[in-house]
């Protein structure tokens, strides 16, 4: 199962309406790509105080300070989403509440937040700040201790799904397949009831295609996957007889698969920074 963190930075308190409403559209699009049934962290300074108040399903009874309007905006985003703010959940003294010092004075707020999707929120076993560490800035760590236990759903195996398409592009395929559904019909008695005859030509055409026609190759599970290493892997597979070849092609396949994941991985992090670089010049 895979866990879903986004990280957020929400627009300032000198920003315009507009701006804000614009974060949690970007917000909403990058929720929308995390499926429902899988855990979701979203995390940062979010540049609003919930405050105290624990009316909500979505806040606790333990947050800090007094709620301003960017706070609502927050707490109405969470009961919509059904998202839950860990950090006002746990009993902790006010020092490990605050998350941000204002530069100069001793004015000190909760900003920054750690959320979680409803349905995980049992998950949770604390959630608190650490005003002690030494990370320059004027925001302090904001930490989440999170115990999952994820069980992978059982699914009733499903008809397998065969490559029809290679009766287009394969003549030789297509030949095989069209004399053993002859042969298959041929081999059956003769009837006068329609639907008995109807049945016999159904079985003929999906027992000859079982037989004939070759399975679909099952998607990556993987992003990274590459068809030359699911290749090999088949190789690997029809290899299992021969200790020496098995080993062989194990070898390259791990091989193969470090090197397409250090590409991916490298994709992506150009990927991110490529937006990053345009956000700052949109800025």
């Amino acid at each position: 199962m895979d866990i879903n963190i986004i990280q957020v930075y929400a627009p300032t308190s000198a920003s315009s309406n507009e701006v804000l409403e614009k974060f949690y559209e970007e917000l909403e699009q990058a929720k929308s790509n995390c499926k429902n049934d899988e855990p979701t962290f979203i995390m940062g300074d979010f540049n609003a105080k919930v405050g105290e108040r624990d009316e909500e399903k979505c806040v606790g009874q333990h947050g800090l300070g007094i709620r301003n309007e960017r706070g609502e905006h927050l707490v109405e985003w969470c009961e919509t989403n059904d998202f839950l703010i860990a950090n006002t959940c746990f009993k902790q003294p006010p020092r490990r509440k605050w998350t941000w010092k204002k530069p100069g004075d001793d004015t000190k707020n909760q900003v920054d937040y750690i959320l979680v999707n409803d349905r995980f929120k049992n998950a949770l076993l604390s959630a608190k700040s650490y005003p002690g560490a030494d990370c320059f800035s004027d925001h302090v760590p904001v930490v989440a201790v999170v115990r999952l236990k994820l069980k992978k759903i059982k699914t009733q195996p499903g008809n397998i799904k065969l490559n029809i398409g290679l009766l287009k592009s394969d003549q030789d395929l297509h030949q095989h397949y069209t004399v053993a559904v002859k042969n298959r019909f041929q081999g059956l008695e003769e009837v006068e009831e329609v639907e008995q005859h109807w049945q016999n030509l159904k079985e003929a055409i999906t027992e000859a295609a079982s037989t004939v026609i070759p399975p679909m190759r099952q998607k990556a599970k993987q992003k990274w996957m590459t068809d030359e290493i699911l290749d090999l892997m088949d190789k690997r597979r029809q290899a299992k007889n021969d200790k020496e070849v098995y080993e062989n092609l194990h070898r390259v396949i791990r091989k193969k698969c470090d090197e397409a994941k250090e590409v991916w991985l490298n994709s992506k992090c150009k990927e991110i920074n490529q937006q990053q670089n345009n956000k700052q010049h949109m800025m």
